[in-house]
C-alpha cells in the first residue's frame, strides 16, 4: 500500500500528539489537576491512529481507554480532551466524567467508552447492524483488550456480528496483561484472532507496533465491511508500557519484557521509516515537537481557565 507523504506526515502528527499529551497527562495527574484516574496509552499509538485513519467521515468508532489517538484523529481537540481530564464544563462530557470514560461525541462519530469491558463491543455490533438494516454504506469499529476477549459478552457480540453479517471491524489490542493477569494465564491459544474462524468470519494478526501493518489491515477490513462482506477481527499484538492505571506500579511485569518492547516502540519505528524515505530529519522532528508542545500548553491553559459544571445541570442529558 503506497501512502502519500502528506498522509504520512499527518499520521506522524497524530501519533506524536497522542504520545506527548499522554506524557503530559502523567504530570498533570501528579499535580492534582486530573479528576479521578488516568489511563496511559503509551505504546498503543500505531493501533489507535492507524485504525482510526482507515475509517471514512460517516463511519463510527468506539474507542476505549488506551485509544487516545483515535479520539484525536476523529476530531476531539487537545483543549476539549484536557478539559475532560480536569472535569471542566468545556470537556467532552461537560464535566460529568473525567479521563477517557464518558468521552463520546456522536457529532464526530465517536461512541463514548463504556468502562465495563467489553460493553462497547455489543454496542458497536448493534450500530453496525443498524447501518445494514438501513442500507447505509457505513462501518462501525471498536477496540477491546485481551482480557475482554475472555468475557462472555465478547462471544455473544462476535456471534451476532457473524450471524447477521454486519459491517463491523473489531480490534483486539493484545497488550499481554489484563490488569495483572498475563496472557498465558488467560488462554491456551497463540492468537486471539484464531477465534474468529469459529464464529465464521476472518481473523487477522498484525504487529500492533507497526503503523503500516495496522493501517493496511484496518483499511482492508473497512473496505470488506463496506462492501457487505461482514465483520473482521484484527488482533494487534503490543505491550502495555505503563500500569493498568496511574495507581498501578506494574511490579508484576518482568523488567526484561518491558525492555524488549521498548526496542519496538511504534513511534520510533514509524519515524525510522520516514527517515528512510527522506520525509523526516532532526530539524523537522524538532519543529513538530515544538508545535505540539505549544498546542498542549494552550490546551492546559484553556482547561485551567474553564469552570467546573454547575451542579444544577447534573441531570441534563441523562436518560431518566
Amino acid at each position: 500500500m503506497e501512502l502519500s507523504s502528506e498522509f504520512l506526515a499527518q499520521a506522524h502528527y497524530w501519533m506524536r500528539l497522542a504520545r506527548t499529551l499522554d506524557d503530559r497527562a502523567i504530570v498533570m495527574h501528579k499535580q492534582g489537576k486530573i479528576v479521578g484516574g488516568m489511563f496511559s496509552q503509551l505504546g498503543h499509538e500505531a493501533i489507535s491512529v492507524g485504525a482510526a485513519l482507515a475509517l471514512g467521515p460517516d463511519d463510527v468508532i468506539a474507542p476505549m481507554h488506551r485509544d487516545l489517538g483515535a479520539y484525536l484523529v476523529r476530531g476531539i481537540t487537545p483543549r476539549r480532551m484536557v478539559a475532560q481530564f480536569f472535569g471542566r464544563v468545556t470537556g467532552v462530557s461537560r464535566g460529568r466524567d473525567a479521563n477517557i470514560h464518558g468521552c463520546g461525541d456522536l457529532s464526530l462519530g465517536i461512541v463514548g467508552f463504556v468502562s465495563m469491558l467489553p460493553a462497547s463491543l455489543p454496542v458497536t455490533v448493534g450500530m453496525a447492524h443498524g447501518f445494514k438494516l438501513k442500507g447505509e454504506p457505513r462501518v462501525a469499529m471498536t477496540f477491546f483488550g485481551d482480557g475482554s476477549s475472555s468475557e462472555g459478552l465478547t462471544h455473544e457480540a462476535m456471534n451476532w456480528a457473524a450471524v447477521f453479517n454486519v459491517p463491523a471491524v473489531l480490534i483486539v489490542e493484545n497488550n499481554q496483561y489484563a490488569y495483572s493477569t498475563p496472557l498465558e494465564r488467560q488462554m491456551c491459544i497463540e492468537n486471539i484472532a484464531d477465534r474468529a474462524a469459529n464464529y465464521g468470519f476472518p481473523g487477522v494478526v498484525v504487529d500492533g507496533n507497526d503503523f503500516f501493518a495496522v493501517y493496511q489491515a484496518a483499511s482492508e477490513a473497512v473496505a470488506r465491511a463496506r462492501a457487505g462482506d461482514g465483520p473482521t477481527l484484527i488482533e494487534c499484538k503490543t505491550m502495555r508500557m505503563r500500569g493498568h492505571a496511574i495507581h498501578d506500579n506494574m511490579a508484576y511485569v518482568p523488567r526484561d519484557l518491558l525492555d524488549e518492547w521498548t526496542q519496538r516502540d511504534p513511534i520510533a519505528r514509524f519515524e525510522q521509516r520516514l527517515r528512510e524515505r527522506g520525509l523526516l530529519d532532526d530539524a523537522k522532528l524538532s519543529e513538530l515537537l515544538v508545535r505540539i508542545e505549544a498546542e498542549i500548553d494552550d490546551a492546559e491553559r484553556f482547561a485551567d481557565e474553564s469552570p467546573y459544571p454547575d451542579p444544577a445541570i447534573v441531570t441534563e442529558g441523562v436518560y431518566r
